[in-house]
């Protein structure tokens, strides 16, 4: 199976503790793409930065983005950034944790995982294309 974004951060969430936030960046280091300090980083995201606003996933996907194509790089992190949004907006109609969590009040219940679980793998799906189209315009 190859190592993608959509291969392990659904993992690193549903089986291995992480948070949304977090199961991005971990497998961002699993991909040699950035190092382990970045899941710390993205710690403070979690569960729509700690107060239900902008989505984990979301963040930590563009933290990734970020990293990889901010300033002293390529400096298209901010494009990237805006077809992302726009990409997760055309399956989700909004990047808000509390809207898009509207259902399930319980924050830990094993039925607002799974439902997470979609906004992480769609993240880890937009992050994986995104990057495939930049390897292909090189």
């Amino acid at each position: 199976m190859e190592k993608n974004f959509q291969s392990l951060a659904p993992k690193y969430f549903l089986e291995e503790g992480y948070s949304c936030s977090e199961s991005i960046a971990r497998a961002a280091v699993e991909l040699g793409l950035a190092q382990g300090s970045l899941v710390s980083i993205a710690t403070s995201f979690s569960g729509g930065i700690g107060n239900g606003c902008l989505c984990g996933a979301v963040s930590g996907s563009l933290m990734v983005l970020g990293l990889l194509h901010g300033k002293n790089k390529d400096n298209i992190a901010r494009s990237l950034a805006k077809e992302f949004y726009q990409r997760f907006t055309k399956l989700h109609k909004v990047t808000c944790c509390r809207v898009l969590t509207k259902d399930y009040k319980d924050f830990h219940s094993k039925e607002r995982k799974n439902h997470c679980s979609n906004m992480v793998y769609d993240c880890a799906r937009i992050l994986d294309e995104l990057l495939a189209e930049l390897k292909q315009k090189v």
